[in-house]
């Protein structure tokens, strides 16, 4: 009973990180994030560029500019802004993170990581999975 509700919730937040995804101003790929804590949502992010730079993610190329940041990378520097932490949280995303941020994310004590599509390098996921991170990849996330 209690990992059906659980399921019912870890949906609930995707689909919030979905609709949050939106907000990103990146052609190529939207993602969203979203951290709670204790059953509260204490941060959201998306990828984007850094305030007050252009929203402009992409260069002539399509290729993604080197300082553009992860959705996970915002939505956790959004809390170190804050009074809240990131200690025994869990972190929902609908892309896998990278290894880059797979690093802020085990820094900042995040004990969870619940995703919807998985990243081409997957040594992120990996890299939670052995430091005792809980990983769960949740492909269908039905409207309701």
């Amino acid at each position: 009973m209690q990992q059906t509700k659980q399921l019912r919730y870890d949906k609930a937040y995707l689909r919030m990180a979905m609709t949050w995804s939106k907000l990103s101003h990146c052609d190529r790929k939207k993602v969203g994030a979203i951290i709670v804590k204790d059953g509260m949502i204490i941060s959201d992010g998306y990828n984007g560029t850094p305030s007050g730079f252009d929203n402009c993610c992409e260069d002539d190329n399509g290729n993604t500019h080197w300082f553009v940041l992860h959705a996970e990378a915002n939505a956790i520097l959004k809390v170190a802004r804050s009074a809240q932490n990131c200690k025994g949280a869990t972190l929902y995303l609908t892309l896998s993170p990278c290894k880059d941020c797979s690093k802020l994310v085990l820094q900042a004590g995040i004990e969870r990581v619940v995703f919807m599509k998985l990243y081409k390098d997957q040594s992120g996921v990996e890299f939670l999975s052995a430091s005792g991170v809980d990983v769960v990849q949740i492909e269908e996330v039905d409207a309701e």
